[in-house]
This record gives C-alpha cells, sequence and structure tokens, in this order.
C-alpha cells in the first residue's frame, strides 16, 4: 500500500472542463494512486469533450446553480457507488461578459451568481452528499491567497472565495456533529488554466506573480494536484478547517528585492528624465 492509502478510494471530482483544469490533473494524480474517480461537469457539451480523454470512468452532468440538478446527480452516482470517501469542488464562476468594472459597480447580479455558483454550490454538494461519505470522508475546495488584498482585476471573484473559505470552516463544524468528514481549501497561486485566462489581464498578472514566488518560476498546475491529493488522503486526516496556501511563497514576498530594483531603476529613469 502507498503513503497516501488512497488505493481503491472512489473520489467524485466537481468542475472538470479540459486537460488544463486543476480537477483533471487532481483526478490523474488520484487515479495514479490506485483511486477511482468519478466526474461531474457544468453540461453535456463539456461531457461530450471530457469524454474523449477520460476513459473508464462515469461522468455526470451536473449544473450546480440548479438544486434539482445536484439532487438527481448524488442519486445517479449513489446507484453505482456505495460510498464516497471524499470530493473535490473545483468550481467557479464570474461573469466578466460586460468587461472589467471597479468592484463598487459590481451588478447585484453578477455577484450573487458568483456567490451561488462559486460558495454556496459546495454548501449543495456537501449536504446532498453527506449521507454517501464515507464517515471519514475529505473535502477539498480550491481558493486564492488574495482575497485579503486588493487585487484590482479579480474583483468580486476575490470576495466570492473569501465567502467559500469561511463556508469550509463552517462546514467542517457542522459536519463534525455527526462524522469525521474535514473540509479543507487549497489556496492556489497564479496558474495558467483556461478558467483563469478569462480574468482581465490574466497573462500581466501571472507575470508578475512569477516574479514574486521565492523560486522565480510559475506554478505548474500538477503541484497543485499533489497537494490536494494529499489533503484527500487520510494522510492529512489532523487537517480540518484549513487554508492551506500553496503558491510558491508569491503572497508573502511582496518586498522581493528585485522586483524592488526594477521599481527602483524605473524611478530614477523618470526622474532623470522628467516628461
Amino acid at each position: 500500500m502507498s503513503f497516501l492509502q488512497l488505493e481503491n478510494k472512489t473520489f467524485l471530482i466537481c468542475g472538470l472542463y479540459n486537460k488544463k483544469s486543476i480537477a483533471y490533473h487532481a483526478a490523474e494524480c488520484l487515479l495514479s494512486q490506485g483511486a477511482r474517480c468519478v466526474y461531474a461537469v457544468k453540461d453535456n457539451a463539456i461531457k461530450e469533450k471530457a469524454e474523449r480523454f477520460i476513459s473508464d470512468s462515469d461522468i455526470f452532468v451536473c449544473n450546480v446553480e440548479n438544486q434539482d440538478e445536484i439532487d438527481s446527480l448524488c442519486e445517479d452516482v449513489s446507484r453505482l457507488y456505495p460510498k464516497i470517501d471524499g470530493m473535490l469542488h473545483s468550481i467557479a464562476y464570474a461573469d466578466f461578459s460586460e468587461g472589467f468594472k471597479p468592484f463598487h459597480q459590481t451588478s447585484k447580479k453578477s455577484f450573487l451568481q458568483a456567490i451561488d455558483c462559486s460558495c454556496y454550490s459546495l454548501i449543495s454538494l456537501a449536504n446532498a452528499f453527506k449521507d454517501l461519505f464515507d464517515r471519514d470522508a475529505s473535502v477539498v475546495t480550491l481558493s486564492v491567497p488574495f482575497t485579503k488584498i486588493a487585487l484590482a482585476n479579480y474583483s468580486y471573484m476575490a470576495a466570492a472565495k473569501a465567502a467559500l473559505e469561511s463556508s469550509a470552516v463552517y462546514l467542517a463544524q457542522s459536519f463534525s456533529q455527526f462524522s469525521n468528514i474535514r473540509f479543507n481549501v487549497v489556496s492556489a497561486g497564479m496558474l495558467r488554466t483556461s478558467a483563469a485566462a478569462g480574468l482581465p489581464q490574466y497573462m500581466k498578472l501571472a507575470l508578475y506573480a512569477e516574479n514574486l514566488t521565492f523560486r522565480k518560476r510559475s506554478l505548474d498546475t500538477k503541484e497543485i494536484a499533489d497537494v490536494i491529493a494529499f489533503l484527500l488522503s487520510c494522510r492529512s486526516s489532523a487537517i480540518n478547517g484549513q487554508a492551506v496556501v500553496a503558491d510558491a511563497g508569491m503572497s508573502v514576498n511582496a518586498y522581493d528585492m528585485e522586483m524592488l530594483d526594477i521599481f527602483y531603476r524605473k524611478k530614477l529613469n523618470l526622474a532623470d528624465n522628467p516628461q
């Protein structure tokens, strides 16, 4: 048996989109350790695409904005699997179709939809699957390491992620009343996924974040997948209600000397060459 002891465990993977998704890499990591993965995707179009690169696994359709679909997902999964050993909640959505706006101009509709998809869906899924989860199951969701700092380009999505982190804590407390089910958050740094690419000026953010890491190298999605696999395993049994930051040091390296030197030289150049 391997260190993570994931052999023959069954995990529900929610939020798969394509092969760049964190959900995909996390599932691949779990599968490599002998686990089984059951997938839940948003719609039939994504399911059809997923079936091209996923084999020998069940893929269900569930739009988490619809409670009936969440209930149906649980019923469909329960018919095939007597228990689920854990769940990855890799779901987030924010509507930037009208372009980027300052935070104070966020519409109520967009804000509430982001909260519903990105945060409340974890609560709905956890509640629906509470009786199907193994008593010692582990649930992992995904956030970002900048919910408490102002990253203008991330806008109201950061507020939704902050609500998600808080919800994970309260779910951990609530579920402890009848089980040992754990809820944890992986706060992942900048990744080059399809979802992240939808953020305004994302490449500028990603390059800046890369230079703020201690190692001066961007994160690989597989690194986040490894953290997720650990938290889903019994080896992380002492961790509950926590946000584990996985960003190669980016969020604690605001005064990086190389970045300060660049800023300082730019300021000197502007002073020597006034416009």
